[in-house]
C-alpha cells in the first residue's frame, strides 16, 4: 500500500463549489469554464469540443496506449414546455427524474439577456386549505407541476413581459448540506461528486511529484443525463477508460457505502473483463475499501463511447449514493476512496501493451488462466504463445 494522501479539504471545498454552479444539460458553459480553470491551476493542458466537452492531458512515462477518465459535468433540471394563463410555468424534465422529487424544489429560470427569476415547482393542486384531501390524491407526473414565479404574474402576457418563453432552461437548487461526520447531503451530487473525486486525483499526483505509466486524459462531458456523455470527446489513441459515476445504493444492490463500487454490468451490458479484474487488483494492493454491483436501470458515460464505436476498454467506478436522481446523499470517505483508486489506476500499467495497436494478430491477444478454483485474482493473465 502506498503512502500518498488525499487532500480531503480540497475535495469537499471542490464539490461545494461544483455545486454551487448551476449545469443542467444544455446549460453547462459556466461549469466547463470552473473546471477548466481547475485543471490549468494544475498544471494540464485543456482542450474543448464545439460544446464544450473538455480533454485535458496529463502527461505520462510512456505516450501509449492512452487512459482516460471520464465524468460529467451536466445534471438533471426542466426546461419551460408552457406559459400558462394563470401565469405560472409548465415544464418538462430535462435527464430522467421523477416528478415527485421536483415538487418543492426551488429553482431558477434562466431567460434570454441573461434575465434570470426566482421560483417554486408546485403541484397543481398545492393548497390543503383550497383542495382538502385532493392534495395528496393528486396523481404524481409532470403534467401536474408548475412553476410559481416570485414574481407578481397573472397571465400569459404577464410572462411575455418578462421575457419568459417555452424552452427556457430551469435549475434545480442543490439544497447542500455538508456534516461532521462526513455525511454529504445535496442534488446533483450525480455526478458533482465524481468531477471533485477526479480533480482531487489530479491534485495528488501533482502535489506528490508523481507521473502516470502513460498519458492519461481525464473527460467531463456535458451531455450524459441525455444520452451521448463521451460519444464525441475520446481522442483514437485512448485504449482504456474508466468511466465515475454513482453507485446505487437501495435493497438488493452491493454499492459499498463508504468506499468504491466496481460496477461489472450496467443496462447497456457488460464491462471489459480485464480491466474491471485490473481495478479490483489495485483496490486489494491498495486496502481500499470495495465491492462490486450490477445496475440493472443505469447507464454511463462508457456506453456512450462504446455505441459511437469506440474499440475500447471500458470500466465503471462508483461512489456511494442514495436516492440517485432525488434526495441524494453519500459520503466524504466513499468519495475519497474513488479519489485513492483513481491514483492508483492513473500510476499503473496498461492492462495490454498490445493495446497500441487498433489491430494485432492473434499470437497477441491475451489469455486468462482460469483454473479450476476460478479466476486467478492476482492476476495470472499471458499470452497466447505460438
Amino acid at each position: 500500500m502506498t503512502n500518498w494522501r488525499i487532500d480531503r479539504t480540497y475535495l469537499a471545498n471542490t464539490l461545494k463549489e461544483l455545486l454551487e454552479i448551476p449545469s443542467p444539460t444544455g446549460m453547462t458553459d459556466g461549469i466547463v469554464h470552473y473546471v477548466s480553470d481547475k485543471l490549468s491551476e494544475l498544471g494540464l493542458a485543456v482542450e474543448l469540443t464545439r460544446r464544450g466537452a473538455i480533454r485535458a492531458t496529463l502527461k505520462g512515462k510512456y505516450p501509449t496506449p492512452n487512459k482516460a477518465i471520464v465524468s460529467h459535468l451536466d445534471t438533471l433540471g426542466a426546461m419551460v414546455k408552457q406559459l400558462k394563463p394563470n401565469g405560472r410555468v409548465g415544464i418538462v424534465p430535462i435527464g430522467t427524474w421523477s416528478a415527485r422529487f421536483a415538487e418543492g424544489a426551488r429553482v431558477t429560470l434562466f431567460c434570454d439577456d441573461d434575465l434570470r427569476y426566482r421560483g417554486t415547482i408546485l403541484p397543481l393542486k398545492a393548497s390543503g386549505h383550497a383542495y382538502n384531501k385532493e392534495v395528496d390524491t393528486q396523481p404524481c407526473n409532470w403534467q401536474n407541476l408548475e412553476i410559481r414565479l416570485n414574481v407578481l404574474c397573472n397571465s400569459v402576457e404577464d410572462l411575455q413581459k418578462l421575457n419568459i418563453n417555452v424552452g427556457d432552461h430551469v435549475a434545480v437548487d442543490p439544497v447542500t448540506e455538508f456534516q461532521d461526520d462526513g455525511f454529504i447531503n445535496a442534488r446533483h451530487l450525480d455526478d458533482k461528486a465524481g468531477v471533485a473525486a477526479v480533480l482531487t486525483a489530479l491534485k495528488t499526483i501533482k502535489d506528490e511529484g508523481m507521473q502516470p505509466a502513460v498519458d492519461c486524459h481525464p473527460l467531463f462531458t456535458i451531455s450524459e443525463e441525455t444520452g451521448t456523455g463521451a460519444s464525441s470527446v475520446l481522442h483514437q489513441d485512448v485504449a482504456e477508460m474508466v468511466a465515475v459515476d454513482n453507485g446505487v445504493i437501495a435493497p438488493d444492490q452491493n454499492t459499498h457505502e463508504l468506499g468504491v463500487t466496481i460496477a461489472m454490468h450496467d443496462a447497456s451490458g457488460l464491462f471489459d473483463w480485464h480491466l474491471t479484474r485490473h481495478l479490483l487488483r489495485l483496490c486489494k494492493q491498495q486496502g481500499i475499501p470495495h465491492s462490486r454491483d450490477v445496475f440493472a436501470f443505469y447507464r454511463s458515460d462508457a456506453a456512450a463511447a462504446l455505441e459511437a464505436g469506440n474499440d475500447i476498454r471500458t470500466a465503471l467506478i462508483c461512489f456511494g449514493l442514495d436516492g440517485s436522481h432525488g434526495w441524494e446523499r453519500t459520503h466524504l470517505h466513499s468519495i475519497g476512496a474513488v479519489s485513492h483508486l483513481l491514483v492508483a489506476y492513473m500510476l499503473s500499467k496498461p492492462v495490454f501493451l498490445r493495446d497500441t495497436q487498433e489491430l494485432s494478430p492473434i499470437e497477441e491477444f491475451p489469455t486468462v488462466q482460469v483454473h479450476q478454483e476460478g479466476y486467478d485474482v492476482e492476476g495470472s493473465i499471458t499470452r497466447r504463445q505460438k
